[in-house]
């Protein structure tokens, strides 16, 4: 009892193994009755005079935003309990269609699928809201929708539905205005709220409050100054007592500090003489902490058991049987029971108890129907006999689009946390109906639908296989130390990548589509037959420079070998030989703008496009590899200036060199305007996929510039968006909880006759930027200074292009209206419940799509990408072996990597057709390792980012600076002046 209040709730929390126990309290009526929450800082026996006549319940404080930022799925099912409760007792008020879609989901949870006599006895037996008769049977008929949902996909739709209410988290606390009119006043993560009977008559966000006080029974709320607003400097507000107020008003601080701050406030220092008004300060984490601590995965899995829960997770499981560690909730008995609000009889008291099992994997996920074996990123043990899993710093995710599922509704992404780690281009897609069963999120990025990397399966992790260091520095001992050697060996190995990438379309592509007569044969004949003869020229290319590079190293006729250590001549013949498919080049653009419009035109083709993009074969979007041919030529003049440079004017080769690096670069020369003109259009057209709401993004004279994140302040405070900058206008948009992992867009600000100005101290946000157009204004915050200056820059750029053109762009014609409300006109948005009676909406029955694009990896990193760091990233594209080490692994592995559109593709070899796996490099930190981190190898260098940590190691001090040229390309933005050099005509 002297202990704190903070031991208390922490015990508490320990006991259920909750990790993100910030978001509850524990409360209690004192000694006068009023309801208090107990003070984390005071010793509890000052707060609770007689405790063994006191009844301290475990009940939800701070309701966010948004439901998906609760990672942990005992979080969300306590929140669900909480919903659960607040409807019994008719504090979630809401009409009778959301409430019995509400209920039909703690049905679903509570005794699974849908049977008829089933449901009504259930129901007849537990009482869920007040006039539940009167609803049974919209109950029971939106039951039957949800067929094959878990318990854990139910909790996450009734947080969906419930966190659309306006009654959603609140507490009403009796009130009256200066006219002694009767209130309520209520507060949540926007700021203060006032209702008149359940009905919101306004709010106060917290942008909008200077100051909170309270003296004896009023409760004061200063504003700043507004010149628009009509309302008073300060509002003054009547309760029933002193008690009453300074209790509102705690709470007041609290929900302030945890949704604002990003961290915990630090105690005033004691006054010497008096103190003067009341010392209390929110103490805990901030919901930012929070946030940043489960992303950080510091802490480990259970599983728990659901006590109202009939059934258990063996249908879930069943198709699953290598997926012990899965995390899909146990409903099962137990005996300990958590106490909800009045009493353990209450709808709403539940049991909570961690299980007996293994720790679970720390994915959060609904049901996976694919084999794969699962392991936890927080280190785990691995349950499929494969072996010891790497680390906890495995990041990679693949996935096996082999297996198809049995159809099942679809199933919302559910974003993220900004910034997480767990990302990987191939494991980010669509949870659409239509979907491959293993189609998974990454850790910490979708609660429901994750699973782990099979990089620690026997096939990438074969403790048997991989060579040995002794074994790797004999074989490196062999090679040529040459420079020029290695810049051939060069060729050679992005050839292979580059012949692989060319077999996506004349093999893999053209073999599906022949399949279906879906694309024109106008179409077809523009396409394949321009493709395979390039296709066949560099495949003797490649035999003609492996050839070449045997000799170089001895493996055949060592008596000749020094004639053969050069590859000008080789490169001078074959560029030579190129020119003549000039013709075919020249046709590219024009096939990717005939797709394209295809696509626009055919519902079938492009349901045959989006299909095949989704095959792991195609692991980039299908309109780059028709662009991969330009890309290829950029390559060969870059391979040539090194070896020129290289070579001293004397050397044998130098004089091959320099004359097949004239030849690519009068090619390179002539396609330079279509290759620019291509990447744009290319580029608008991947965004189009990704965005909901624009129907004509693609246009004449459009140019895409930036995509990034954004925090945009509003209503609710900083809310993630995602923007989108062109040389005419800035979209915003969110991640939608849909099926098909799009954007949709929320508005629309054209740059014509735009200012911006930085406006960190007006709002208090750090990298804050107020952005104003002729018809409204936002204001954003950026992650850092140098993403607000790379903003910044861009912005002003697109403003001046704007201003020098011939007026105001025209206007999209959206598919949805845009959202062109100010911060301040935001603040008291609801979503309206009209919408409530589907649990899929209109966007989520949209086709799955491909989640795997640049604009997530932004999303989930919380940062930005230009069209000049994508222009850089086509020049900087790299493939080879190289040697991988995890940061708490022993061994090796050997593995080949490819390295294009700021991503590491890994293989088991050069000879498979997909990739197994891959890493986004965004935002991670590339350096040496120290002497202290023990490693004692030659040529390695270090990939970091928070606490996930990379070893590779190169053949060569070649590969190892060419390696460490590239990846830092994708892990820092390129400077303008850069790519200008390189393309002086492209200012966007």
């Amino acid at each position: 009892q002297r202990a704190p209040g903070k031991v208390l709730l922490d015990a508490v929390c320990s006991h259920l193994n909750l990790v993100e126990g910030d978001y509850f309290g524990l409360e209690f009526p004192d000694h006068k009755k009023i309801t208090v929450w107990l003070d984390l800082l005071k010793p509890i026996v000052k707060q609770i005079r007689r405790p063994k006549h006191v009844v301290v319940k475990f009940v939800v404080k701070f309701f966010p935003p948004d439901h998906t930022q609760l990672q942990e799925e005992l979080t969300r099912y306590l929140f669900a309990l909480q919903v659960k409760q607040d409807l019994a007792q008719g504090r979630l008020t809401c009409s009778d269609t959301s409430a019995a879609l509400l209920v039909s989901h703690i049905v679903q949870s509570e005794i699974g699928d849908f049977d008829e006599a089933s449901d009504r006895e259930h129901l007849a037996k537990n009482k869920y809201i007040p006039q539940q008769d009167a609803l049974e049977d919209k109950i029971v008929e939106f039951h039957h929708n949800h067929i094959g949902q878990t318990p854990a996909e139910s909790d996450f739709q009734l947080l969906e539905i419930a966190r659309r209410l306006e009654m959603y988290g609140v507490r009403l606390h009796p009130a009256k205005d200066r006219e002694g009119t009767k209130i309520n006043l209520a507060v949540a993560n926007t700021g203060i709220l006032v209702f008149q009977g359940f009905t919101k008559i306004n709010a106060f966000n917290w942008a909008k409050v200077r100051k909170l006080s309270f003296k004896r029974k009023r409760f004061l709320i200063k504003l700043r100054p507004d010149v628009n607003s009509s309302y008073q400097d300060t509002l003054e507000f009547l309760m029933a007592s002193r008690d009453f107020c300074k209790s509102f008003w705690k709470i007041c601080v609290e929900h302030h500090a945890f949704f604002r701050l990003f961290e915990e406030p630090k105690p005033k220092p004691k006054p010497v003489l008096f103190s003067r008004g009341s010392s209390f300060r929110f103490s805990g984490r901030t919901q930012k902490q929070v946030l940043d601590y489960v992303k950080e995965g510091g802490h480990k899995k259970v599983q728990f058991e659901r006590k109202h829960s009939k059934i258990h997770s063996i249908r879930s499981l069943a198709t699953q049987p290598a997926e012990p560690n899965s995390e899909v909730p146990k409903q099962a008995q137990q005996s300990a029971s958590l106490t909800f609000g009045e009493g353990a009889a209450s709808p709403g008291g539940q049991s909570c108890q961690p299980g007996r099992d293994p720790p679970a994997s720390a994915d959060e996920r609904g049901p996976q129907r694919n084999p794969t074996p699962q392991r936890s990123p927080a280190g785990s043990t691995k349950a499929d006999g494969a072996g010891r899993a790497e680390t906890e710093e495995e990041e990679e995710v693949a996935k096996d689009r082999t297996q198809q599922s049995r159809p099942r509704p679809p199933q919302p992404s559910t974003g993220s946390l900004t910034g997480s780690p767990h990302l990987s281009e191939l494991s980010i897609n669509s949870q659409g109906g239509a979907a491959p069963t293993s189609t998974v999120l990454s850790p910490n990025l979708s609660p429901d639908t994750k699973q782990a990397s099979p990089l620690v399966s026997p096939l990438l992790n074969d403790q048997a296989g991989p060579r040995t260091d002794d074994e790797d520095d004999g074989r490196r001992k062999r090679f040529p130390t040459d420079k020029a050697y290695f810049i051939a060996k060069e060729v050679s190995t992005t050839e292979r990548t580059y012949l692989k990438d060319l077999e996506v379309i004349t093999s893999w592509f053209q073999s599906t589509v022949s399949k279906e007569d879906s694309m024109p044969e106008t179409l077809k004949s523009l396409i394949f037959p321009n493709f395979e003869p390039l296709h066949k020229f560099h495949t003797n290319f490649l035999k003609e420079i492996e050839q070449r590079l045997a000799l170089w190293e001895g493996r055949s006729n060592a008596h000749i070998r020094g004639d053969y250590q050069r590859i000008g001549d080789v490169l001078l013949k074959n560029i030579q030989g190129m020119k003549q498919l000039a013709a075919h080049l020249w046709k590219h653009s024009e096939a990717l703008e005939a797709l394209e419009t295809g696509i626009r035109g055919s519902r079938r083709l492009e349901s045959l496009c989006r299909d095949f993009e989704l095959q792991k074969v195609c692991y980039l979007s299908l309109n780059t590899f028709l662009l991969r041919p330009l890309h290829r030529l950029m390559h060969y003049k870059q391979v040539l200036e090194r070896l020129c440079k290289h070579h001293p004017p004397s050397h044998t080769d130098f004089r091959d060199c320099r004359a097949a690096l004239a030849e690519i670069t009068e090619m390179v020369a002539q396609l330079h305007g279509t290759m620019i003109k291509m990447e744009n259009f290319q580029k608008l057209h991947e965004l189009k996929k990704d965005l909901i709401g624009v129907d004509n993004l693609v246009i004449p004279g459009r140019e895409f510039i930036r995509l990034g994140s954004l925090s945009k302040l509003s209503g609710k405070g900083l809310q993630q968006r995602m923007f989108f900058l062109f040389n005419d206008v800035l979209l915003y948009t969110s991640r939608g909880l849909t099926a098909s992992n799009q954007f949709k867009v929320h508005g629309q600000l054209p740059l014509y006759g735009m200012t911006m100005e930085e406006s960190e101290d007006e709002w208090g946000v750090p990298h804050c930027l107020t952005l104003r157009g002729q018809r409204q204004s936002i204001v954003v915050a950026a992650s850092s200074r140098s993403e607000m200056e790379k903003w910044v820059e861009d912005i002003q750029m697109a403003i001046d292009l704007a201003e020098k053109s011939s007026g105001p762009a025209p206007e999209f014609l959206a598919s949805s209206p845009p959202d062109s409300k100010s911060p301040e006109e935001a603040a008291g948005d609801q979503e309206s419940e009209d919408d409530l009676s589907a649990s899929r909406t209109s966007l989520e029955r949209q086709a799955p799509h491909r989640g795997n694009t640049m604009v997530h990896v932004c999303w989930h990193r919380n940062t930005s990408v230009s069209m000049v760091d994508f222009s850089v990233a086509v020049e900087n594209q790299l493939s080879g072996n190289l040697l991988r080490k995890f940061k708490n692994s022993n061994g090796w592995q050997k593995l080949w990597v490819v390295f294009t559109n700021f991503c590491l593709f890994f293989y088991k070899s050069h000879q498979d057709s997909h990739p197994l796996a891959s890493l986004p490099l965004l935002g991670y930190s590339l350096t040496i390792p120290s002497e202290s981190e023990d490693l004692h190898k030659d040529y390695v260098f270090k990939l970091h980012f928070k606490s996930h940590v990379y070893y590779f190691r190169a053949e060569s001090e070649y590969t190892f600076e060419r390696w460490m040229e590239v990846i830092r390309s994708a892990t820092s933005s390129a400077s303008r002046a850069h790519v200008l050099s390189h393309k002086e005509s492209h200012v966007y």
